[in-house]
């Protein structure tokens, strides 16, 4: 098992199915992605370059773009905060708060962008 599936095994529930969940969306939408384990989080790169990574916190799991100032039209689901310059994020409180069809066009958007 590589760093980043034991990363997202070792969270509780529901965090845990989430984090799958959210993997899975990631890696089905744009195919070429490669999985890393990067600064303690699962990490994706595409054509060498940083594309998102994952991260749970106490009450929240994160999709964190780092380049995410550059993606245009998703203003209204795009998290800045917390004194971030370039990153930004999806966040979800719970299952049935990760719209698929939503994160599929960020990702999508990314990607172009890489």
């Amino acid at each position: 098992m590589n760093p980043a599936e034991e990363y997202i095994l070792a969270k509780p529930e529901p965090w845990c199915s989430m984090l799958m969940e959210l993997q899975a969306v990631i890696k089905r939408t744009v195919p070429e992605v490669e999985e890393g384990y990067k600064w303690h989080l699962p990490f994706y790169s595409l054509k060498g370059k940083m594309f998102c990574f994952l991260n749970f916190r106490k009450a929240f799991v994160d999709v964190g773009f780092p380049k995410g100032i550059l993606i245009q039209g998703f203003d209204d689901v795009l998290i800045a905060g917390e004194g971030r310059k370039q990153l930004r994020s999806l966040r979800y409180h719970a299952p049935e708060e990760i719209d698929v069809r939503r994160l599929e066009e960020v990702l999508k958007a990314v990607a172009r962008l890489t």
